[in-house]
């Protein structure tokens, strides 16, 4: 078992400060083995709302809920979406000492009951998948290659992990999106996610991929929501910056997970993996998604000009700018679009992101910076 000790004290926290905590994140990312830790150290009573007995249990839901004391852990509360109201029932009694911890695999955007029915009441936790911080910088590769979700990063080989990976993505399409009350073909779904993993990295274009598909943008728009929704898929935001150039303004697309990725683009090893024609695109993906863990900045950005200038992430950090670029080179250069980023951005710093082993000074305001050092950065949380 891997450790989380950031995300185990986040938790405790936030059940302390909280009469809602919301522990939310993919499926199969750690969820309910983080709620049984806590269990551990806390009077607490667990429900599974996939379990049919529990759901036998929660028939009458406020009282049986209110008459529990200490932590209450409601797993998979989506399934019950009615629940989010008996919660602000039995949070708002003035004699209310119970504190509640409810996980889920969809955001606030999906279970809007959540964000409007308990606003004010509740604390939302992001879970990801496991980053380089958790498993140890020396195994970046492995965790490129299998992503962060643990069964598939754990397996004990390629062959099993790309098998559970598989399953996953079945299970996705023919069960979890359904019960999410979302009605989407899984064949269709499937089509969309693999055609999107050939747009991985790249401006999202809705009239492109549904002339693909022979769909509407509409259509498509409401595909890569739920993805997105359900932490399948990230969508880096354009900073739009006032400036006389035309920017662009479109989201970046991203797999939060490269191991999904992977399997989508049927990439079995790293041989595979080295050679395939999407592996800048990947590498780039794997080594923002692996900042973001660290830094966790409140807001993320890209930035690009319709003239090509370009940087993959821009965050800000006490009234400064910062940048990150990725390269999938073991001695990147200096290029036109960094150089134009740092006046026109008035950057304070940018770090050029590659696989390499050295971190060095490119320039006064430019460093190159081994993923593997990313611990280094004079920023993050852990």
């Amino acid at each position: 078992m891997i450790n989380r000790p950031f995300y185990v004290s986040g938790l405790t926290t936030a059940i302390n400060r909280s009469p809602i905590t919301a522990l939310l994140g993919p499926r199969q990312c750690g969820k309910t083995t983080l709620a049984h830790l806590l269990m551990k150290e806390q009077q607490a009573v667990y429900f599974d709302l996939e379990s049919v007995p529990d759901k036998r249990r929660l028939e009458n839901p406020e009282l049986v809920l209110g008459d529990l004391d200490g932590l209450v852990i409601l797993d998979e509360i989506q399934l019950i979406p009615s629940l989010f109201q008996v919660l602000r029932v039995l949070v708002d009694r003035p004699d209310n000492k119970t504190r509640y911890l409810i996980l889920g695999s969809a955001s606030p955007e999906i279970i809007k009951n959540a964000s409007e029915t308990l606003a004010g009441r509740i604390e939302f936790i992001e879970l990801s998948v496991f980053d380089l911080g958790e498993v140890g910088k020396k195994n970046w590769e492995t965790l490129w290659l299998r992503g962060g979700f643990p069964r598939s990063y754990l397996a004990d080989s390629e062959e099993d992990s790309l098998a559970w990976r598989e399953g996953f993505i079945r299970t996705f399409l023919e069960r979890d999106i359904p019960q999410l009350g979302i009605n989407i073909s899984p064949v269709a779904m499937r089509r969309f996610w693999t055609m999107l993993a050939h747009y991985h990295g790249q401006t999202w274009n809705a009239s492109q991929i549904g002339r693909s598909m022979g769909l509407t943008h509409k259509t498509m728009r409401s595909y890569l929501d739920v993805l997105t929704g359900t932490y399948m898929v990230r969508q880096l935001q354009p900073w739009i910056a006032n400036l006389g150039k035309r920017q662009v303004k479109s989201p970046k697309v991203y797999f939060r997970d490269s191991g999904l990725l992977h399997s989508l683009l049927e990439i079995a090893d790293n041989h595979n993996l080295l050679g395939h024609p999407k592996v800048g695109a990947s590498w780039e993906g794997f080594a923002i998604e692996q900042v973001l863990q660290y830094v966790r900045p409140n807001q993320a950005y890209f930035w690009a000009t319709h003239n090509g200038a370009e940087i993959d992430l821009l965050f800000f950090d006490r009234g400064k700018t910062y940048a990150v670029e990725v390269k999938f080179n073991e001695a990147p250069k200096i290029t036109a679009s960094m150089r134009s980023a740092l006046t026109e951005l008035n950057l304070e710093h940018l770090w050029v992101i590659y696989p390499g082993k050295e971190a060095y000074s490119a320039h006064e305001q430019i460093s190159v910076w081994p993923l593997n050092q990313i611990d280094r950065l004079p920023f993050g949380v852990k």
